[in-house]
């Protein structure tokens, strides 16, 4: 069977900010490393320099892949697609609560929604939409 990846494109004004994000989530979540990372060289075609062509990163053992894309697109992150985390605590929640909405969104608060004891969602700075669950 064919293996899914979660691709994040960085565009637009988050475009050069793939490196920095990688490194970012991964700091966050246990069994999490940079897999691979292959820049842009000088002069290359589809890219700026020291741009990220192309990047593998995991996060608790999910893989990722993330490019910066310095092209003109109609469209960047929304919330319609988003990265769920389970967490195992409330100390976990918190801490990626705290963490991933800094200099970002509040898209919902963290409650009791009913279908949750405690959830929130949110957009960190990098414009990645995240849902945060404790049950």
């Amino acid at each position: 069977m064919q293996k899914t990846v979660t691709f994040l494109m960085f565009v637009g004004d988050k475009c050069g900010k793939a490196e920095e994000a990688m490194k970012f989530y991964t700091s966050l979540f246990k069994n999490s490393e940079i897999k691979s990372v292959h820049h842009f060289k000088k002069d290359e075609q589809g890219g700026r320099e020291g741009f990220i062509k192309q990047g593998y990163f995991t996060l608790n053992g999910i893989e990722y892949m993330a490019i910066d894309s310095p092209m003109e697109h109609k469209f960047s992150f929304n919330p319609s697609i988003s990265i769920f985390v389970n967490c195992d605590d409330d100390k976990e929640f918190e801490k990626l609560y705290h963490k991933l909405s800094e200099n970002g969104e509040i898209l919902m608060h963290p409650g009791d929604y009913g279908f949750s004891k405690k959830f929130a969602w949110l957009s960190d700075r990098f414009g990645i939409s995240w849902q945060l669950n404790h049950a």
